[in-house]
């Protein structure tokens, strides 16, 4: 009996726990992701701007820019690359971080009204090869990963946002 009294306790108890994907809507429209793919971003003005806004719109949309937006998210990327581990006898780095810095602001079109504002800041390690094509190639190739790494950052803030 005291058994039965306890099953029918947590299922009670447990009926008022609810767990959803972040991206569904209790309505069924599309909610977060329809939001989501209602997005506009500004222009970006460097090479790592503009790998972390092309990212962005690939995690929102797939790839199309919205013809029709309800929101608009000004974006500014800025990066650093820095010499980490020192070589004792050249002065010279042997691994470096490249950082990328990005600041939003998540606007409503229609009455450009900001839901959300932040900053986030992603880093990626890399190696300085002894050849020097290679080393700018490594430097590359760590800001890049680091904007696709802050793109999926800002897109895990907006779709908070969003799907308050």
């Amino acid at each position: 009996m005291l058994r039965r009294t306890m099953l029918v306790a947590a299922a009670l108890l447990l009926a008022g726990c609810q767990a959803r994907p972040l991206y569904q809507s209790m309505d069924g429209d599309g909610g977060t992701r329809g939001s989501l793919a209602a997005i506009a971003y500004s222009p970006a003005d460097s090479r790592v701007g503009l790998e972390t806004r092309n990212r962005l719109i690939f995690l929102t949309t797939g790839g199309v820019e919205s013809s029709t937006p309800q929101y608009r998210v000004e974006l500014s990327v800025s990066t650093a690359v820095q010499g980490v581990l020192l070589e004792r006898g050249a002065d010279t780095p042997n691994s470096g971080r490249a950082v990328a810095t990005g600041t939003y602001t998540l606007k409503r079109i229609s009455d450009d009204t900001i839901l959300k504002a932040g900053r986030r800041q992603a880093v990626a390690l890399f190696d300085y090869p002894r050849q020097e094509f290679a080393k700018l190639r490594s430097v590359r190739d760590a800001e890049t990963r680091a904007a696709r790494e802050l793109a999926e950052l800002i897109y895990a803030d907006l779709s908070m946002a969003l799907g308050r």
